[in-house]
């Protein structure tokens, strides 16, 4: 007999990532939380990058909007960022995170949180083929 195991409810899984967001995390270079706190399904939230060290980003905050439907955690949020930025993995129009070509979220697993998105973003921003790239000016938007 096949056992599954068990599946924390969509809400529960909110409720714990929200928490741990209004918290900070790590050291303190992500941060997420919701944008309504009336939102009873927990759906839009924004999240904040603080650019890593040694790369075109130090220093600069980007704004990202990450949507939750009613799919999430079993599918990926969608993520979108406010604050205008150069990245192979970001759509140059809509700011919107490109699953194709962002793996982690081409890649979903159940235990990938907001948290998860948004330092994988962060070490994205870091990697070779992105640190150096001309960026917008800062304080610009989608």
């Amino acid at each position: 007999m096949l056992v599954r195991p068990f599946a924390v409810p969509r809400n529960f899984r909110l409720l714990e990532e929200l928490e741990r967001g209004e918290k900070g995390i790590g050291d303190g270079t992500v941060s997420y939380g919701m944008d309504d706190a009336d939102d009873i399904y927990m759906r839009s939230w924004t999240g904040t990058i603080i650019g890593p060290h040694n790369s075109v980003h130090e220093g600069r905050i980007y704004q990202l909007k990450l949507f939750c439907d009613k799919d999430y955690p079993d599918k990926p949020p969608s993520v979108r960022f406010h604050s205008r930025v150069n990245m192979s993995c970001v759509n140059h129009d809509t700011g919107a995170v490109e699953p194709k070509k962002f793996s982690m979220l081409a890649n979903w697993q159940r235990e990938y949180t907001m948290e998860h998105v948004l330092t994988q973003l962060k070490k994205e921003m870091a990697a070779p083929h992105n640190r150096k790239l001309v960026q917008p000016p800062e304080g610009t938007f989608f």
